[in-house]
């Protein structure tokens, strides 16, 4: 899903790109947290903001009037890790998927200068989701004009957008909740971010659209808001659904979205299970499982993205691979059924 464990970037690449760079992988720019501030998925996300900054305090990250020292920080590591994978995938022809925090968790984690989350100012939300919305499209033009044979694929990662609608968020002091917010406005803040990059600078050019999936790992996806946001795949924890939730897959099925199903353990189930190893064929029989939605098993093929539960950050770098390559082999195994 894009986090992976360790420091060493260049291992990471070439990792991603030894294991998912053939059919039917989906390659992808990792992101490795461990390295430090500016590195973690927040981090990274204030980075790609337009005219907006924001630097670490003692309660985490908060706007700033000016660059400093965090923001510098924060865009060295995107460039120098745009550089190495510009440099490892040197004639890869392709999709190639990059991820980014989305407005609403940004706005849940990220503080005003003087005050709260910028959750708690509807101005300042909408502020945050059309400079993301720049950023994200001046960074998909770069990595087109870098890896020129790829078809950018844009990640959005909203885990905290179910406690947004639900009013669960904690305030700044963390004694209490910010109200929640409607679901119309979730909805259209995050479709501003979608429209905003789907389609750049060409938005009469279909063909030239970027796709833009969601990835939600917390329970309670809101699937139908973000199908109503103009995703055009949804990323999710697939152990947290439950059978209420199959007339909302059902319909995502139906109007060509397709599930990112994350079903690949995020750490090694060996250490809560030892003995206990995913296998290619049990991956396979849970998508299929999908068939109570009453579609054929090559409907679902064609519907379903094979993934890990979320990211790789807290997994062994053995298990990372392993991960990737089972997801590769499911996803292969999958593709027969055509």
């Amino acid at each position: 899903m894009g986090s992976l464990p360790g420091q060493d970037m260049p291992e990471a690449i070439r990792m991603v790109m030894g294991e998912l760079g053939e059919r039917p992988g989906v390659p992808f720019l990792p992101e490795l947290p461990q390295r430090g501030v500016g590195a973690d998925m927040v981090g990274r996300g204030t980075a790609l903001l337009v005219d907006l900054y924001a630097e670490v305090q003692p309660s985490g990250w908060r706007i700033a009037d000016r660059p400093g020292r965090d923001h510098g920080r924060a865009r060295s590591h995107l460039s120098s890790d745009l550089d190495l994978l510009e440099e490892y995938t040197q004639g890869y022809t392709g999709p190639l998927k990059i991820q980014a925090v989305g407005p609403w968790t940004l706005a849940s984690t990220v503080e005003l200068p003087h005050g709260d989350k910028l959750l708690a100012d509807s101005g300042a939300v909408r502020d945050v989701a059309e400079s993301l919305a720049e950023g994200l499209r001046l960074h998909i033009a770069d990595v087109r004009k870098r890896v020129p044979g790829a078809h950018v694929i844009l990640q959005l990662d909203e885990p905290a957008l179910p406690g947004v609608l639900k009013g669960t968020v904690p305030t700044a002091s963390g004694f209490g909740s910010l109200r929640a917010v409607e679901e119309t406005v979730a909805r259209e803040q995050l479709r501003t971010v979608i429209e905003g990059v789907r389609f750049g600078d060409n938005a009469a050019d279909a063909s030239s659209a970027t796709p833009v999936i969601v990835h939600c790992c917390a329970p309670d996806v809101p699937f139908d808001t973000l199908r109503r946001a103009g995703a055009t795949g949804i990323s999710f924890d697939m152990s947290l659904l439950r059978e209420r939730h199959d007339e909302a897959l059902g319909e995502l099925i139906e109007s060509q979205i397709l599930l990112f199903a994350g079903i690949v353990p995020s750490a090694d189930p060996a250490s809560a299970a030892p003995g206990v190893t995913p296998s290619v064929k049990g991956l396979s029989d849970r998508v299929l499982a999908l068939s109570r939605l009453g579609f054929p098993g090559p409907r679902l093929a064609q519907s379903v993205v094979v993934t890990p539960s979320c990211g790789l950050a807290g997994a062994s770098p053995g298990w990372a691979r392993r991960a990737l390559k089972l997801c590769r082999d499911t996803a292969r195994a999958l593709e027969e059924l055509d």
